[in-house]
């Protein structure tokens, strides 16, 4: 389903005798306070893609990389041959493109290069899947083609399988919509210098109309192609536009990314065979759209493919933790009709039963001491209490729900209970301990634990926990109510937690982003707000942290973040 360039025998990467490392170490002090966060796209070369003559190659969509593993990464990038030959266009000529890893950013210490090329049949995006590089070890790495050499950036392995590893660091983000705002939550995670990877839970771009969502008169910058994106060249000139953001640039050349897909990649509220925001006829078969959405995603993403061309795959951070990615829009039965006892029928799964059995397998043998479970959509159950009906319809538009009463949101692990249901008891029966669970989706901020059984909690188990992150940029309840954070989201919040005893904190206001830090002793998520999603400069505080403590299964509330 998936047309991608990676490294063949043809050209296979060279590797000289690795050197004594002179990268920094894992663990890094915070560069924030010595480097403005401004100047992270500058200091990375992401903010001024190499351009050259008017007719010569160009990288205007910067370069990234993902998937990192004890012996190497991924390496992607986006060449534009000549002027015309624009993401989605099918126009351009093939073009050679050269790729090296340097253990420094002056390229004096080379470990690995290669070669491959670059054409229309790929949108002209080049992938080179690297390998022979060293555990644990941050890296530099550029392309270049007829002389032109793409921005520099950096990339890191991950511990060897079998490492005591001390710590892991992930930036986490989520819901990046760019008519709804900038990307300022990119800009301050890529001026972190402390991050292992950045894992993104989906919602990486939206697919709607211009001024469709939100209305035009919110529009903060318009999408392009301006139409709903249905077609192949459509996902292309839409990951294409996406890639011109300067935060979005300077995020991939200074992390790598570990990407999941949720629905808007695709359409709203996608399962197998269709989607909420897909009309059969006047837009083609759904079968067709999701091809073609696949085929522009992994062109454009770093990201390889697994199973059946879906994203789905587990990556090890030594013996610390086990990072099981979940494809939770391939396999999935329709959403029930919200209210229906059809939420909790056996016969419908969101994961598929490959997956989950896959997930249950990888939980259940798995000799890390935590195990991290990246899902789009959240697992722990949300049941509403009363709440006024201002606050109740724009809540339902976050969550899925009917304006008109309280239902489970069918979208969600809410809509198939039975899968649910058979995770936390495996969880409980194979006495699987430290699971945390990864979320985004719904665009608030949430700590949960997951209970056994959520109509006796307290008194019934936890499984597992639960840290969803807020959107980067896409509505939330102060935006759809176009009131101020923290007024009116005070009582829908309380009404929330009243009714679910096993949500001990939401923010339904803000923008941002998450930073996790794992230990052998704790996993704890700091919380970070953007002060204007409107605004290109937007500064970034400290919102909140909550950890779980090794063996506890239960989050509890820490009042500074890890530095």
């Amino acid at each position: 389903m998936t047309s991608r360039f990676i490294s063949s025998p043809s050209s296979s990467p060279s590797h000289s005798s690795p050197s004594p490392s002179s990268a920094p170490t894992r663990r890094t002090v915070v560069k924030a306070a010595a480097t403005a966060a401004v100047a992270a796209p500058a200091l990375l070369g992401a903010a001024s893609p190499a351009l050259a003559e008017a007719t010569a190659p160009a990288f205007l969509h910067g370069v990234a990389s993902g998937d990192p593993l004890p012996d190497g990464v991924l390496l992607w990038t986006r060449v534009t041959p000549v002027p015309e030959a624009v993401p989605g266009s099918g126009l351009g000529p093939d073009v050679r493109v050269g790729w090296e890893v340097a253990e420094d950013r002056a390229f004096a210490r080379v470990v690995a290069s290669g070669a491959t090329t670059a054409g229309a049949a790929t949108d002209h995006t080049v992938k080179a899947d690297v390998r022979g590089l060293r555990p644990a070890t941050a890296y530099w790495f550029r392309f270049t083609v007829d002389g032109v050499v793409s921005p520099a950036a950096r990339t890191r392995t991950t511990p060897a399988a079998d490492e005591a590893a001390p710590g892991v660091r992930f930036g986490v983000v989520s819901c990046a919509n760019w008519e709804a705002g900038h990307f300022s939550a990119y800009r301050h995670l890529a001026a972190r210098a402390d991050l292992d990877a950045v894992l993104h839970l989906g919602d990486y771009l939206y697919e709607y109309a211009s001024g469709v969502y939100p209305d035009a008169k919110y529009t903060v910058r318009a999408h392009e192609p301006r139409h709903e994106t249905v077609s192949l060249a459509d996902y292309r000139a839409r990951h294409g536009k996406y890639k011109t953001d300067p935060d979005l640039r300077a995020l991939h050349a200074a992390h790598p990314v570990i990407a999941i897909w949720d629905d808007h990649e695709f359409a709203n509220d996608a399962w197998t065979g269709g989607a909420e925001n897909h009309t059969p006829g006047a837009e083609g078969a759904w079968a067709a759209r999701v091809a073609a959405a696949k085929q522009a995603y992994f062109e454009w993403m770093p990201v390889r493919a697994s199973t059946e061309g879906t994203v789905f795959r587990r990556l090890r951070f030594g013996r610390l933790a086990d990072l099981h990615l979940l494809d939770l829009r391939s396999f999935r039965s329709a959403q029930a009709r919200t209210g229906s006892g059809a939420v909790d029928d056996p016969e419908r799964s969101i994961t598929g039963r490959a997956q989950l059995d896959w997930l249950k397998a990888g939980l259940a043998g798995s000799d890390a001491t935590w195990q991290l479970v990246g899902t789009s959509v959240m697992i722990s159950p949300v049941a509403f209490g009363a709440l006024p009906a201002h606050l109740l319809a724009p809540l339902a538009e976050l969550m899925g729900l009917p304006k008109e009463g309280l239902a489970v949101n069918a979208d969600q692990w809410d809509g198939y209970t039975d899968d649910r249901k058979e995770l936390l008891a495996h969880l409980t029966a194979r006495g699987v301990r430290n699971t945390v669970f990864l979320t985004g989706d719904i665009h608030m901020a949430w700590a949960n634990d997951v209970p056994v059984r959520a109509a006796t909690y307290p008194l019934s188990a936890s499984a597992a926990t639960e840290f969803v992150v807020t959107s980067v940029t896409s509505d939330n309840l102060d935006d759809l109510l176009h009131v101020a954070p923290g007024t009116l989201s005070a009582v829908a919040a309380t009404a929330v937690k009243a009714a679910n005893r096993h949500v001990k904190w939401v923010d339904m206001d803000h923008h941002g982003y998450g930073v996790l830090d794992v230990t052998a002793a704790r996993s704890q998520m700091d919380y970070y707000t953007v002060s204007d999603k409107t605004d290109p400069y937007a500064t970034t505080a400290w919102a909140r942290s909550y950890r779980t403590a090794s063996g506890t299964q239960r989050v509890e509330r820490v009042y500074q973040p890890v530095l």
